[in-house]
């Protein structure tokens, strides 16, 4: 039986990170959900504060189940918050919910990321289809000729372009959180000694994306090692 040392010492240290970065985000939720605003704000009219502040007025403010699953829809313009931050004072729940309005926010005045992150994902959702079809056929026939090869590679820069989206992430995610954070702020919907809850749950949030990109690149740079190894042993 072969042992894969590309994934021991390139892919589990990151998946690591990344299981640490689930578990630390859920218990810093956790912990500040149970901090409740002075003023009674909920999540969801924490969002429509962020809008309105803004001058954002087309975006509706939604319920949707289950736990952390916030998120911003462009295509219906409109803000999902979970069941733990619609209805909640919290100050983890407001943060959460202002973040999301800070995506809104970047749709509404045009942020460069958000908009590169939204014309690749159909080329993205494409190649994650297609890559591992691709580089297994190209890693199992590559001893039938460079064809083969080329293919595995093909599979590769598919793969790569999960990786992209990953890194283009990374600056609209830390975009609305800064801008929720101004927000929140600006507009006094947190005391400053409340404001701790919502920086370390947006905090923590931002650690699930810095480690879901380490785990994008640590499998891209173990698949280039890993077809350039079987290239080099069928010459």
């Amino acid at each position: 039986m072969l042992f894969d040392y590309t994934y021991v010492i390139l892919v589990l240290p990151a998946v690591i990170l990344a299981l640490w970065a689930s578990a630390h985000v859920n218990s810093t939720f956790r912990r500040y959900r149970e901090q409740y605003s002075r003023r009674g704000l909920t999540g969801a009219e924490a969002a429509q504060a962020v809008l309105r502040a803004n001058g954002v007025t087309d975006v509706r403010v939604e319920r949707i189940s289950g736990s952390l699953t916030d998120h911003y829809d462009p295509r219906d313009n409109v803000i999902r918050l979970s069941d733990d931050v619609y209805s909640n004072t919290s100050t983890a729940s407001i943060g959460v919910a202002a973040h999301e309005a800070g995506h809104a926010l970047q749709y509404a005045t045009g942020y460069a990321p958000i908009r590169l992150r939204s014309a690749i994902i159909p080329a993205t959702n494409i190649g994650s289809r297609l890559a591992m079809p691709l580089i297994l056929i190209g890693i199992i026939f590559m001893n039938y000729g460079q064809m083969f090869v080329n293919i595995a590679y093909l599979g590769i820069a598919c793969f790569a372009l999960s990786t992209i989206f990953q890194l283009v992430t990374l600056p609209t995610e830390f975009n609305a959180s800064h801008r929720a954070l101004v927000a929140i702020e600006e507009g006094g919907l947190l005391d400053e000694d409340e404001m701790t809850g919502a920086r370390k749950t947006l905090s923590a949030a931002a650690m699930t994306y810095v480690a879901a990109l380490a785990v994008s690149l640590a499998q891209l740079l173990r698949l280039l090692l890993l077809v350039s190894g079987g290239r080099g042993r069928r010459r």
